[in-house]
């Protein structure tokens, strides 16, 4: 529910408007070095600041209140809060009535039978993604592995220099695109996963689609594999160690880390909130209605959604390596 993980576990909590939102960290090898400013650093990567990202600016202050002393992991739970302080929940009482179209917003009211709180997308927020980039630079802290990202499409253009330009029309629409991220994790051991129920492909994928607007999710080649013949797709060995001519597989076989780099893509949607009104069903009125939605919504997500997928398969490594290590 609000946990994942079973050596290395982290427990969400928060949500969108209120004071704080947080992660707690279990499972982090004692004497591990925390670095407060490493945190920080993925952290900013993850705020708005490029054309198409939402004008809400938070400052983000990671705030460590237990499992650390002295710089270095304890070995107890490692407490992260996150304040929220631009808040402006105004914006959003009319949705109470009229659910935004892609939104979550109809299905946490019958789901949370109306207690939920709708300000900002509460629970279902892209806002609760800031503690899990925290929660994924600590893991990393535990790793070996280097980690890199790239988006490599937004809505139609492939022409990633030509991303401000694009999105500046895409505003004037008043509407939202979305993006593909390709993920690269290298220098991972081989005997990551397991065969059934645990596999590391699987638990990435898991991950991922817990991620707020992830959509689609592919391993190396991914669907464009169908193209392709099995003499043309196996990824043929060409050494001891492992390493392979092709990578189709996107580094695992068989659930299991095989050594090559682990790569995915990832489709984050168009964002739902958008200023140019449509028409959905009011339930006050009981009609179809026009939509205006207010607040501050990113334009194109994906734009800062690199260091989250990243931070978050960082999460799903780290309790991986945990169950391999002998």
């Amino acid at each position: 529910m609000n946990s994942y993980g079973t050596l290395f576990r982290i427990t969400l909590y928060g949500e969108s408007h209120q004071n704080a939102i947080g992660v707690v960290v279990d499972g982090v090898t004692p004497g591990t070095r925390i670095d407060l400013e490493r945190i920080k650093a993925d952290l900013e990567l993850r705020k708005p600041k490029a054309i198409g990202t939402t004008p809400r600016k938070e400052d983000d202050e990671p705030i460590i209140t237990s499992g650390v002393f002295n710089g270095y992991a304890t070995g107890s739970p490692i407490h992260i809060m996150i304040e929220n302080k631009n808040i402006k929940s105004k914006d959003y009482e009319h949705l109470k009535k009229q659910p935004r179209p892609g939104h979550a917003d109809f299905v946490a009211n019958e789901k949370y039978r109306g207690f939920q709180d709708y300000r900002g997308g509460g629970r279902f927020s892209g806002r609760l993604t800031a503690p899990l980039v925290a929660a994924g630079a600590i893991a990393k802290m535990m790793l070996p592995y280097r980690f890199e990202h790239e988006i490599i499409q937004i809505g139609t253009l492939k022409d990633m220099t030509q991303i401000d330009s694009y999105l500046e029309d895409i505003i004037r629409e008043k509407d939202s695109v979305g993006g593909i991220i390709k993920v690269t994790i290298k220098n991972v051991d081989i005997g990551l996963g397991e065969p059934m129920f645990e596999k590391l492909d699987a638990e990435l994928a898991k991950m991922m689609f817990s991620i707020p607007a992830v959509k689609g999710f592919e391993f190396g080649t991914g669907f464009e594999g169908v193209n392709l013949k099995g003499s043309a797709f196996n990824d043929v060995l060409i050494n001891d160690k492992g390493k392979t001519k092709t990578n189709h597989s996107g580094g695992i076989t068989g659930g299991i880390s095989n050594g090559n780099d682990i790569v995915f893509k990832v489709f984050i949607k168009p964002t739902s909130s958008i200023s140019k009104e449509q028409q959905t069903f009011d339930f006050k009125e009981q009609d179809i209605k026009t939509l205006k939605v207010g607040g501050r919504h990113d334009v194109a997500i994906v734009r800062r959604a690199g260091i989250i997928l990243e931070n978050c398969a960082a999460i799903v490594l780290a309790d991986a390596h945990l169950k391999y290590i002998k």
